[in-house]
């Protein structure tokens, strides 16, 4: 038996894929996708403390000299 991973692109084949269920022919599993983890929460930690205080001083000073700009 083999198993495949498919994307339903369309809802007609939707329907189509019950009634090979319905005839036994295919057995439908569902997948939940996972909703994901959050950026800050997967890469907490990860940054020596020096290197992330560097990096968000640098982040906040770029962002000073962009909203001082004058256009």
């Amino acid at each position: 038996m083999e198993t495949l991973l498919i994307q339903v692109t369309n809802p007609k084949a939707m329907g189509m894929i019950n009634e090979l269920a319905e005839l036994h022919m295919i057995r439908v599993l569902k997948k939940q996708i996972p909703t994901g983890q959050k950026l800050s929460e997967k890469y907490r930690g990860k940054l020596p403390t020096e290197i992330a205080d560097e990096l968000q001083e640098y982040v906040n000073q770029s962002r000073n000299e962009w909203n001082s700009r004058n256009i």
